[in-house]
């Protein structure tokens, strides 16, 4: 294990942080905090060719996740998700060379249980009793699964979710499910973060709130390390990925800088691209106006609920992410989304939530621009199953 300390992602600094402490946000700066590892040391002492024959969960990359020796993490199994070669969809669009990383297998059927593994596996180290998060959906029913998987490793943790008044139905039931105790409030995600900050804040609560914590991000880094792996250790040229939060974006960025400190990929990178609905696109309004932060998004209207987030703390780790990739951030319209759904499902027999059929209304748009070429290899990342959404067919349509 290579586990080393907390740092500014700033950098402001102030720090190092020591990671056997909690710690959520920077208290120089108030910006989120990224684990770092002994790098240097894993070089000389850590290959690729160890991953051969290892379990095909995203644990297999334990080295460089946030793990001290003794400990085990909390885990359903999440990670080494399936890179499809989507051929007809490819010939139907134009791409000779589509792939669909579809996270719709991880546990909770979205790349949500990603981040929570990682991060409830910090907190049952650091002696965490009860979790607390706002979500539209996945990230509650990831964060309520993996508490009760803590309770099944003899580590008793209550989870506490805050969601939207207007969250859809299955994403209540699945947390019940699991149960953990939902609180609805009035109001968007950020009136939810509100509630759950203050909570945690009172009563001493972990909080797992998107970026306000180092170790969601170190979960989702692990797409990076698995497209590499699953490529051969050549990146594609694009990867275009919904974006609401962020994590994922900020967290394979991250991974692609550790890989190459590894020695396990060269300097090239893929073009990174944001795509959110124009309902609610302040990444995108930020990425054309040229700022480093993306203001509040008023009156945000999507029935993609996972990407209806109108402010991300992490907004200028995306920002920093796409520009130093060469990469763009777009905005698609739930109709197209929902067309897509229908068109990756019908020609490839894979469930796609909106969020990840933006990605292909997205590699549409490069490519009616000239942005995009034929032969390059685009990877569309497809965040969760449809099947908790199936409503939005019908009421967008």
């Amino acid at each position: 294990m290579y586990f080393s300390h907390l740092e500014c992602s700033v950098p402001c600094g102030a720090g190092p942080f020591n990671a056997r402490e909690r710690h959520h946000l920077c208290p120089g700066c108030g910006m989120p905090l990224f684990a770092r590892y002994d790098i240097a040391r894993a070089r000389t002492e850590w290959s690729r060719d160890s991953l051969v024959g290892r379990t095909p969960n995203m644990w297999r990359y334990r080295e460089m996740l946030p793990l001290f020796p003794g400990e085990a993490p909390i885990t359903l199994g999440e990670g080494f998700t399936p890179l499809l070669r989507t051929c007809r969809l490819g010939d139907a669009v134009g791409l000779d060379r589509l792939y669909i990383k579809d996270e719709a297998f991880n546990p909770t059927n979205s790349f949500k249980a990603r981040g929570q593994s990682a991060a409830m596996t910090r907190a049952k180290a650091l002696g965490a009793t009860t979790v607390t998060l706002p979500t539209a959906g996945n990230a509650g029913n990831a964060a309520a699964a993996y508490a009760a998987a803590a309770y099944a490793a003899a580590a008793d943790i209550r989870c506490e979710i805050f969601m939207p008044r207007d969250a859809k139905q299955p994403f209540l039931d699945e947390c019940a499910l699991y149960g953990a105790s939902v609180t609805l409030v009035d109001g968007l995600i950020t009136d939810a973060g509100k509630m759950a900050g203050e909570k945690a804040r009172e009563l001493g609560w972990y909080d797992l709130s998107t970026l306000k914590e180092p170790y969601r991000a170190e979960g989702k880094k692990t797409m990076g390390y698995e497209l590499g792996e699953q490529l051969a250790w050549e990146l594609p040229d694009w990867i275009i990925y919904p974006t609401g939060g962020g994590t994922g974006m900020v967290g394979m960025w991250k991974a692609f800088d550790e890989m190459e400190a590894l020695g396990w990929i060269g300097a090239k990178r893929p073009k990174m691209v944001t795509v959110q609905p124009t309902g609610c696109a302040p990444i995108v309004r930020a990425f054309e106006q040229g700022t480093e932060r993306a203001p509040m998004w008023e009156n945000p209207d999507t029935e993609a609920h996972g990407l209806r987030v109108p402010k991300a703390i992490g907004d200028f780790l995306v920002l920093r992410a796409i520009r130093e990739s060469g990469g763009t951030a777009l905005a698609v319209t739930d109709r197209q989304m929902v067309d897509d759904m229908l068109l990756i499902g019908r020609l490839e027999g894979v469930s796609a939530a909106p969020e990840g059929a933006a990605a292909l209304s997205a590699a549409r748009m490069l490519l009616a621009a000239g942005l995009m070429g034929r032969h390059e290899t685009v990877v569309l990342f497809n965040t969760g199953g449809a099947l908790k959404y199936l409503e939005v067919l019908r009421s967008v349509r």
